[in-house]
C-alpha cells in the first residue's frame, strides 16, 4: 500500500492546479488535468480505465481513447514525482488490474476540505453553536478562487462544477445569514452585495441585502434598492416603415383623425395592445410630422410617478401643446388647479382643468397624445373622460394608447378603438425579410415566427441579429423594459413559470408546489401579466403568449442557477407523485446531471414514463447512458429500456441492446437484448448479422426456452434473404453433407 506524500496541495475550487512541497507542478494539457480532476476527486479510490475514458468523453470516445489515458497518466506520474525512477513503481499514483489511484491526504484536496467543513458547520448548527459555525462555513468559502474546475473539459468536470456550484450557493447563503444574526452586519452586506452580484435574480438574496442594510443602520440604502424599476427609454421614431408592417389600416385611420380636426371635427381614439405590439411607434410615425398645418400637438407618456403628481399626465401633454404667451397663461392656470389638487383640494379640479383644455381649442385646433395612459393619475383620466365628451363639439383630437385589460384603459371612453393584434401569417414574414441581413433558412424563419409569437417588436430584434439559437441582447433589453412595470413578485413569479413550462405551460397547482406558496397568491400576484397580455390564463393552465419572453427569462439566468432551479422543481414534482414526463422535462431543460437520486427515480419509473411519453422517455434514457455516475445496476435497467422504446420506434436498437445483452447475468433480459438488437438487424434489411445473433444464441442455449423459439422463428424469416444453402446458409454444401455440423431444429 502506497503511503501519501506529505506537502501536498490540490486545488480544484477554481483554476486546477497542484503543490508538492512548495513548488507548483506543471500538470500540462486540458485533457491531462481533466484525468487529474477525476482522480483527485476520488483520492485514496481506485477508477477505472473506462470510468476515466467515458468521464473525458462521454458514451462517444475516439478509437484513440484508451491509449490517450495511458498517456495522460504516465506524464501525470512525471508531474507528481520527477525523481521517481523510469521503472520504478510510482508511489503517489499508482495502478493495476486495469485501475489508477491517488494516493493523497482527504485535506490535501480543497474540495474534500470544503466538504470536510460543511460537515463541521453542521455538528457546530446542531449544537447550537452559530459562531463557530459561521466561522467554519467561512473558512469553507475561503478556499474557492473562482469557477470550480475551471476551464476542463469532458461530461464528469462539468457534472462537478454544476454539483459544487450549487454547495457554493448553499453555504455562502448560510454564511450570511449567521453573519447577520451573529451582529456582522458590514461583513453581511459586502458578503450579500457579491452574491446578489452573482446571481442577480434570487429573490432571497435581495431579501437578505435589504435585512442587513437596515441592520447595518443603512435604511435609506435599502429603500432605494426596493421597489420596480421601470427602464426608460425615448419616444421611438422609427426611421422606416418595417417597424409597421402591417399596421397600414391603423396608420390611416390615425391621420384622418388627424386630418379630420383640422377641419373641426373632432373624436377620441383609444389604442390597446400588449407590450411590443407597436402602440408608441404606431402614433409616432402616423403623426409626427404628418398633422395638419395649424394643428396643436402635445405629447406625454405615463409611468409609475405620473399616479403620484395630480394632472401630471395632462399637464406635460398640455404644456407641450401650448407655446407662446396666450398658451403660456392657460398652462400656469391648469399649474394653479394641479397644486391646489395636490393640497387636497380637488372639488371642481376636473371641471376647471376641461374647461381650460376647452379654451384652447378655441385659438386652433388642439390633438393631445398620451402614451401608457393606464399610469395617469386618476384627475387625469376623469379629465380626458369629460373632454371625450366635448370632442364631438369641439376640434379637439385625443389619442389615448396602453395596455388592455382591467388596469389597462378599458374604462377610458373613446369613440373609436384600435385593437393591434399580433402579426399574422402572411406579414410576419414580411418583416422578417424586411429587417435580416439576409433572407433566413425556411426552418430559422419558423423558429422566429413561433418565438416571437407575432410581436412585431420581438420580432424585429430577432430577424435583425440573423443569428438562429442566440438571443439578441436588443431584445432582452425590450423583455426587461416591457416586464419592469411589473412588482418584483410577480416578475420572479413569470421567472418561475418560465423555467416550469419548459415550453409548454405549466398549471397553477405546479406553480404552487415549486413556490410552496398557496394557488391564490400567485393567481393574485399573476393576474396583471394576464392582463398586460404576458400570459395566457385558460382554467388551471397558464402558458407565455409570446415563447420568446420564456427564453429570455430563462437564458437570462446564470447556467449554475438555471441547472439548481430545474432539479429543485424536478425534485418537489417527483415528491408529489407528478407525471413522469413532468420531472423529466424538468430534468432535461437544466440539464440536470442525472446522478444520485435522480437516476433512482428515473430507473423506478422509466416503464410508466415509456408508456405515458416514449419519445420523451428516449431522449432521457440517451442522456442517462452517456452520465458517468450513474450507477452500473441501473445503466443496465435504464439502456435496456432504451433499447426497447428505440425498437419500437423502429430506430437502431442494436448498440444499446448488445450493450446491456453482454452485461447482465439475468438470462431472460439477455434473451430479450439479443432479440431486440437481431430484430433491428431484421428490420434494417441487415440479415447476415440477425441470422449471426440467433444461432450464437441458439448454439448456446442459455436463455429461456421461449427466447429460443423466438430466434427460431427469426430464423425461418430471415433464411429466404440469406447467401448460400437455405438450410444453413453460413456452410458450404460439403461441410453439411460430410456431416461436420448438426442442424438446429
Amino acid at each position: 500500500m502506497s503511503a501519501q506524500p506529505e506537502g501536498v496541495d490540490l486545488r480544484l475550487l477554481g483554476p486546477v492546479r497542484a503543490w508538492r512541497a512548495g513548488a507548483e507542478l506543471t500538470l500540462g494539457s486540458a485533457r491531462r488535468i481533466a484525468v487529474f480532476s477525476v482522480l483527485a476527486l476520488h483520492a485514496n479510490h481506485a477508477v477505472s480505465r473506462e470510468q476515466l475514458v467515458a468521464a473525458l468523453w462521454g458514451e462517444e470516445p475516439p478509437a484513440s481513447a484508451t491509449g490517450n489515458v495511458y498517456t495522460y497518466v504516465s506524464a501525470l506520474r512525471r508531474a507528481l514525482e520527477p525523481s521517481r525512477d523510469r521503472w520504478a513503481a510510482g508511489q503517489v499514483l499508482t495502478s493495476g488490474g486495469g485501475t489508477y489511484q491517488l494516493h493523497v491526504a482527504p485535506e490535501d484536496v480543497d474540495v474534500l476540505r470544503f466538504e470536510a467543513l460543511r460537515e463541521q458547520s453542521k455538528q457546530h448548527r446542531a449544537a447550537g453553536d452559530r459562531h463557530a459555525e459561521r466561522d467554519a462555513l467561512g473558512s469553507a468559502l475561503r478556499l474557492w478562487h473562482g469557477e470550480a474546475l475551471a476551464g476542463v473539459p469532458g461530461p464528469f468536470a462539468e457534472a462537478q462544477r454544476l454539483r459544487l456550484t450549487e454547495l457554493r450557493l448553499t453555504t455562502a447563503e448560510r454564511h450570511a445569514t449567521l453573519l447577520i444574526e451573529t451582529g456582522r452586519h458590514d461583513d453581511a452586506v459586502a458578503a450579500l452585495r457579491g452574491l446578489v452580484g452573482t446571481y442577480p435574480l434570487q429573490e432571497n438574496l435581495q431579501a437578505m441585502l435589504d435585512t442587513a442594510l437596515r441592520a447595518a443602520g443603512r435604511p435609506a440604502e435599502a429603500q432605494r434598492r426596493s421597489g420596480p424599476v421601470r427602464p426608460q427609454t425615448p419616444w421611438p421614431m422609427p426611421s422606416d416603415r418595417a417597424s409597421l408592417i402591417g399596421r397600414d389600416t391603423e396608420i390611416r385611420r390615425l391621420r384622418r383623425a388627424a386630418t379630420d380636426v383640422a377641419d373641426g371635427v373632432g373624436r377620441s381614439v383609444r389604442i390597446e395592445g400588449t407590450p411590443g405590439m407597436g402602440k408608441s411607434a404606431l402614433m409616432a410615425v402616423a403623426l409626427r410630422g404628418a398633422t395638419p398645418a395649424g394643428c396643436r400637438t402635445g405629447w406625454a407618456v405615463g409611468d409609475e410617478l405620473s399616479q403620484r403628481m395630480p394632472l401630471g399626465v395632462l399637464l406635460e401633454c398640455f404644456e407641450s401643446a401650448m407655446p407662446g404667451d396666450t398658451g403660456h397663461d392657460l398652462v400656469r392656470q391648469l399649474y394653479d388647479v394641479a397644486a391646489e389638487a395636490m393640497e387636497g383640494s380637488t372639488s371642481g379640479t376636473v371641471a376647471r382643468a376641461a374647461e381650460l383644455v376647452r379654451r384652447a381649442t378655441d385659438e386652433a385646433p388642439l390633438i393631445l397624445v398620451a402614451d401608457d395612459l393606464q399610469w395617469a393619475d386618476p384627475l387625469t383620466l376623469r379629465v380626458w373622460a369629460a373632454l371625450h365628451d366635448s370632442t364631438a363639439e369641439l376640434p379637439l383630437l385625443l389619442i389615448a394608447a396602453g395596455r388592455p385589460g382591467p388596469n389597462g384603459l378599458r374604462e377610458v371612453p373613446a369613440d373609436e378603438v384600435l385593437e393591434l393584434a399580433g402579426l399574422t401569417a402572411e406579414t410576419a414574414p414580411l418583416l422578417v425579410r424586411a429587417v435580416a441581413p439576409e433572407p433566413p433558412e425556411p426552418w430559422v424563419l419558423q423558429e422566429m415566427l413561433a418565438d416571437a409569437g407575432g410581436n412585431p417588436c420581438y420580432l424585429r430584434h430577432l430577424a435583425a441579429a440573423g443569428t438562429p439559437g442566440q438571443l439578441p441582447s436588443g431584445l432582452n433589453a425590450a423583455v426587461a423594459a416591457h416586464l419592469g412595470t411589473f412588482t418584483e413578485e410577480t416578475r420572479q413569479l413569470l421567472r418561475a413559470t418560465a423555467f416550469l413550462s419548459a415550453g409548454s405551460g405549466c398549471s397553477v397547482g405546479e406553480l404552487a408546489l415549486v413556490t410552496d406558496r398557496p394557488a391564490a397568491e400567485l393567481i393574485a400576484a399573476l393576474t396583471p401579466a394576464v392582463h398586460a397580455g404576458v400570459l395566457i390564463a385558460e382554467g388551471e393552465s397558464i402558458v407565455f403568449r409570446h415563447r420568446v419572453v420564456a427564453r429570455v427569462l430563462h437564458e437570462g439566468t446564470a447556467a449554475s442557477l438555471r441547472v439548481m432551479l430545474h432539479r429543485s422543481f424536478a425534485a418537489r414534482i417527483a415528491d408529489a407523485n407528478g407525471p413522469p414526463e413532468r420531472v423529466v422535462a424538468q430534468l432535461l431543460a437544466g440539464p440536470v446531471p442525472l446522478d444520485g437520486s435522480v437516476a433512482t427515480w428515473l430507473t423506478s419509473h422509466v416503464e410508466e414514463l415509456a408508456t405515458r411519453a416514449p419519445q420523451l422517455a428516449v431522449t432521457v434514457l440517451q442522456r442517462a447512458r452517456a452520465q458517468v455516475a450513474v450507477a452500473p445496476g441501473e445503466r443496465l435497467v435504464l439502456t435496456a429500456w432504451l433499447a426497447r422504446l428505440l425498437l419500437r420506434q423502429g430506430r437502431n436498437a442494436a448498440s444499446e441492446a448488445s450493450w446491456v445483452a453482454a452485461r447482465t447475468g439475468d438470462l431472460e433480459l439477455q434473451g430479450e437484448m439479443r432479440w431486440v438488437a437481431a430484430v433491428t438487424h431484421e428490420k434494417r434489411g441487415e440479415y447476415e448479422a440477425a441470422a449471426e445473433i440467433a444461432r450464437a444464441v441458439l448454439r448456446a442455449r442459455q436463455v429461456p426456452a421461449a427466447w429460443l423459439d423466438q430466434f427460431r422463428n427469426l430464423l425461418t424469416r430471415v433464411r429466404p434473404h440469406l447467401a448460400g444453402n437455405p438450410t444453413m446458409p453460413h456452410l458450404s454444401r460439403s461441410a453439411m453433407i460430410d456431416g461436420e455440423v448438426s442442424v438446429i431444429r
